[in-house]
């Protein structure tokens, strides 16, 4: 009930890796296979609107862009939206968008926030919401997962951190939705822009509420704090709220929704989960590598270099794809096959290196409390319903899933 179409492996030359209808509709395994054991730097062409740029397929030389961050700068931007529109006005202000010293100092000062010890409430308030979420499902009988259940997990989350009011919360989950995607397959650039600056705005206003209100928050967190040795204006504030909500909404909850839809077409692993034959750990782990809700990543080469022999010119675009080198049968056996007790499990879906997810530790726990939760509270689970797929060249997953819960 979720069909998607075979891509071949011969019809490369006629794709444009750039389509989110490509990647919303497509099963893209062979095109992927194919680049791996072939053409593992994949160069993809310009069109009359916007500049080519490579494509990197395998596991070592994805992880390998991602450790250097001298030959491969964030700062062009770090998603294929942005730099095929010529780069990201928030590059080194922005975390996710800033290398160096910089990054270092900024990353350490957010990390404080992110630590296990930290983050023990929010964890704790994680796990009573999927308890509530999955109670009023099954309760119901049916639901759409991705809306009725995943939606208020991550969310909750990160709004807490940031001390965004209940209130405001279903408004700023309609926005991170259109942000980086979208549910109708007719989305549009502006669609996107617009919710973008929506986010931006409500931050910018919530930063200078939070200035000197001894809230205990990441807000106030950042608006007390300084970087290398100065203070962060409230663009800076604005900004990196911005990418938190964005980074730890999203992905999260396209993990989810793909957790629940996986165990469903894989009834041999939902048995052993509920069995426990298999750790919610490692099989947290399997889901992160089967899903891939971030499918790439981007950065802009800083000198003429080369990765695996093929030459990368100053100022070309290089993008890493987490969804192949998710499936890299040099670093994974039988990797279409899901195995939620597969160990060791070295997945991208984190990134690597300097950039690896600050909210990592977050996005495990919340994963883990929806395994747990299905396991413990749910005795029967089919999809009852055609799914629908997000809309992005960046986002891999589902914005509709209904399931019946017993």
């Amino acid at each position: 009930m979720t069909a998607r179409r075979t891509i071949a492996a011969e019809e490369l030359d006629t794709l444009d890796l750039a389509d989110p209808r490509l990647h919303a509709e497509s099963d893209l395994s062979a095109v992927w296979r194919r680049l791996r054991e072939e053409e593992p730097v994949h160069w993809n062409p310009a069109t009359d609107t916007r500049p080519g740029f490579w494509v990197v397929t395998r596991h070592a030389d994805v992880t390998a862009v991602y450790r250097d961050s001298t030959r491969f700068t964030s700062e062009g931007g770090n998603v294929l939206e942005t730099l095929l529109a010529g780069g990201d006005s928030a590059a080194g202000r922005m975390l996710a968008i800033t290398d160096g010293a910089r990054h270092t100092g900024l990353r350490r000062l957010l990390m404080s926030a992110f630590t296990p010890r930290a983050l023990q409430p929010v964890v704790a308030s994680v796990r009573r919401t999927v308890d509530r979420l999955l109670r009023e499902a099954i309760a119901k009988g049916s639901c759409d997962f991705a809306a009725d259940v995943a939606a208020g997990i991550p969310l909750g989350a990160i709004c807490d951190l940031l001390g965004v009011p209940e209130s405001d919360r279903a408004h700023v989950l309609s926005l991170t939705s259109s942000a980086l995607g979208s549910h109708d397959a007719d989305g549009t650039a502006a669609d996107s822009w617009i919710a973008k600056s929506e986010i931006l705005l409500y931050f910018a206003n919530l930063a200078r509420d939070r200035r000197d209100s001894g809230h205990a928050d990441v807000i106030a967190l950042l608006a007390g704090s300084k970087v290398n040795g100065a203070p962060l204006d409230d663009d800076e504030i604005m900004l990196n709220c911005y990418s938190l909500i964005l980074g730890g909404d999203e992905t999260a909850r396209l993990s989810m929704v793909g957790a629940a839809l996986a165990l469903v077409e894989h009834p041999d692993q939902w048995q052993a989960l509920k069995r426990g034959d298999t750790g919610v750990d490692t099989a947290v782990e399997e889901i992160l590598r089967w899903t891939t809700p971030a499918l790439h990543s981007g950065r802009t080469a800083t000198a003429d270099t080369e990765i695996a022999g093929r030459a990368i010119r100053t100022g070309d675009i290089v993008t890493v794809w987490n969804a192949s080198a998710n499936h890299d049968e040099q670093v994974f056996e039988a990797p279409g096959q899901l195995r939620l007790d597969r160990t060791p499990n070295k997945h991208c879906t984190f990134a690597y290196g300097p950039h690896f997810c600050l909210g990592a530790y977050l996005a495990r726990a919340e994963i883990g409390a929806v395994l747990e939760g299905l396991r413990d509270q749910v005795a029967h689970m089919e999809q009852s319903g055609p799914s629908r797929p997000v809309y992005s060249n960046f986002l891999n997953g589902l914005c509709e899933l209904p399931l019946t819960l017993k």
